[in-house]
């Protein structure tokens, strides 16, 4: 059954159409490859991936996907289901499961439908095929590393990786990027594309990323947010240039500095005031 292992590459001859398909000979095994676009006649040698479906029996496609055992590949999420993962589509007829174990604890950052995880197939216990998300080794072994050119550049990256200490990209160039979780005004998810700045890049060639804004457009994002904050609080809101950054950050997402810059706009133009540690409409 070698031949037939899921997730391998063959060659293989068609003997015979059949009513959903054509029949395929690897080696001494005969197996099915279902409709195709593609004219064969019998006796003709072809490439084939080899999956299995729903029930287990393995299934022939001509799509040979980028990732497989031996190689990486972009996956589109396709489907979550809690407590068991996420399948994703690389590219054959069948969906392929990603594990809750390869997944972060926090399921508020798995990945949503339509985000994409890097990953390679690998086989579970009972033999079936899974995908596993790259890993942190492999991103360092094949890494493209980043020129000081791109300091201060913008770059558009895909999460692979998050941690406590902040979130890991991987660049439209190649390269691994780290989001330290005061450069972000919410934690992205695993999959997710992130557009951001580059600013450091590190001796290795990898680079530090911010998805905040420049300074001046922070400011006028943050004031916004300030004034529909107070608008849906009645006016009124219990927080002002002296209260504690834990607290600011939690309401906001900001730092305290961006916090009070921003507070400092909309006093000036005329929009709150402030009384008693208090911020208020005018």
């Amino acid at each position: 059954m070698k031949e037939l292992q899921p997730g391998s590459i063959q060659r293989a001859e068609v003997t015979q159409e059949v009513t959903d398909g054509f029949l395929l000979r690897i080696g001494k095994e005969t197996l099915l490859l279902p409709e195709t676009e593609k004219m064969l006649q019998p006796q003709q040698e072809i490439e084939v991936f080899v999956y299995q479906d729903k029930k287990g029996r393995a299934l022939a496609t001509t799509t040979i996907p980028e990732a497989r055992i031996d190689s990486y590949g972009w996956a589109s999420v396709v489907e979550v289901v809690e407590n068991l993962g996420v399948f994703v589509d690389i590219g054959i007829p069948k969906e392929i499961l990603v594990s809750s174990d390869d997944l972060p604890l926090l399921t508020k950052v798995w990945p949503k439908n339509g985000d994409n995880l890097f990953v390679s197939l690998a086989m579970d216990k009972k033999g079936r095929l899974l995908a596993k998300p790259i890993g942190e080794a492999d991103v360092i072994a094949d890494l493209e590393p980043a020129s000081s050119e791109y300091l201060q550049k913008q770059v558009i990256g895909r999460v692979y990786r998050s941690t406590k200490a902040g979130s890991f990209i991987l660049t439209e160039e190649g390269f691994r990027g780290f989001i330290h979780p005061n450069e972000r005004k919410k934690e992205p998810r695993v999959g997710e594309t992130v557009t951001g700045r580059v600013i450091d890049v590190k001796d290795d060639g990898t680079i530090n990323v911010t998805l905040l804004p420049l300074k001046q457009e922070g400011i006028k994002d943050d004031a916004a947010a300030i004034l529909e904050y107070l608008e849906k609080s009645g006016g009124s809101m219990s927080l002002g240039d002296k209260s504690d950054p834990e607290i600011i950050r939690e309401t906001f997402h900001i730092s305290k500095a961006a916090f009070k810059r921003a507070l400092g706009k909309l006093i000036k133009e005329g929009k709150v005031y402030q009384q008693d540690g208090n911020t208020h409409l005018k």
